[in-house]
């Protein structure tokens, strides 16, 4: 393992690999969000309330199952296989995931879930930016 001031090259890769990844994140959930006919009223707290789930837990099925618990409560993230719930949890374990597998192929290393993880917090971040854009910047 060679260093660079006590930081591993392989960490600093991984740490280039997410910020290039970035861009698609950003993209894929404004994407989702932008689908208005996906979901309800959805508000920006109950999006809040998912980022502090995911800040809150090492586990990527335990955003999965916080989101499914919100379907099950109303229809502010919709319903069924074209709800906004369905979208983010398709991106977890699809773009998300593979975007972490790519990661780790390139830097030949690192941990995988931990880089899942990163990957699906920043873009639930996004999200609850893009989100307060659309309901009050526009």
């Amino acid at each position: 393992m060679t260093t660079t001031q006590g930081i591993d090259t392989t960490t600093l890769k991984v740490q280039s690999g997410i910020r290039q990844a970035e861009d698609e994140l950003v993209k894929a959930i404004q994407e989702a969000l932008n689908n208005k006919s996906s979901y309800g009223d959805l508000e920006e707290s109950q999006f809040r309330n998912l980022v502090r789930v995911s800040d809150s837990t090492e586990s990527a099925e335990v955003i999965k199952n916080f989101l499914r618990y919100q379907v099950g409560r109303d229809a502010k993230w919709g319903r069924g296989e074209k709800s906004l719930a369905t979208k983010i949890i398709s991106d977890i374990d699809g773009l998300i995931k593979t975007m972490a597998l790519t990661i780790v192929a390139n830097c030949k290393g690192g941990d995988i879930k931990a880089i899942h993880l990163e990957l699906v917090r920043r873009y639930l971040g996004y999200g609850a930016r893009h989100l307060k854009y659309l309901r009050d910047g526009k």
